[in-house]
């Protein structure tokens, strides 16, 4: 049996430094440098309207991050929002780690399956309290809560309605705005 070589976040850094990935749309998942899933205009679309969405519902309580990396401990994804906390320039010279960050949302749409399976556990193994998927193909959003020794206990799927995020009780995340299925 063959054994993978794994890298580290900062070996994962030097090679972005060195420019050896500058043509490779790749993240960083348990050590293994993978390739992206490539961007449907709906995805794309749909990812940056939730994130201007959540920008206006979160002006001056936290910064909302489209489609950058956040570090953890031998991973450095890149989920289409991230919702973190201020001063954005804290993120000058780093990304945001795993205290940083409020709650996640991946689009999805050919990663389903990765953003359920594998990236659930990556989240939920640093402890990021909260995780949304936003499936393209359902229209659902399914709500990920609770981790506890590397897994979420809690998971509910919504279609409609809104969801109140962990860390800010008072805001109310529309499901339809979320997917850009209506512009109200």
């Amino acid at each position: 049996m063959k054994t993978l070589a794994k890298w580290s976040v900062d070996d994962y850094h030097r090679m972005i430094q060195a420019g050896i990935l500058q043509t490779r749309r790749v993240e960083l998942l348990r050590g293994e440098i993978v390739e992206m899933s490539p961007e449907t205009p709906i995805h794309y679309t749909t990812a940056k309207q939730g994130a201007k969405y959540l920008e206006t519902l979160l002006a001056g309580k936290a910064e909302v991050r489209f489609n950058g990396p956040i570090t953890l401990a031998d991973s450095e994804p890149e989920p289409d929002i991230a919702v973190v906390r201020l001063p954005e320039s804290t993120y000058c010279n780093r990304h945001p780690h795993p205290e940083d960050i409020f709650w996640l949302v991946e689009v999805a749409q050919t990663s389903l399956k990765q953003d359920l399976s594998i990236k659930t556990a990556i989240y939920a193994a640093a402890e990021i309290p909260e995780y949304w998927v936003a499936s393209l193909s359902t229209m659902q959003v399914t709500i990920f809560r609770q981790p506890i020794a590397g897994q979420y206990k809690q998971r509910t799927t919504v279609q409609d309605g809104s969801i109140i995020p962990l860390a800010f009780e008072n805001v109310a995340v529309s499901v339809k705005r979320l997917l850009a299925q209506t512009s109200s």
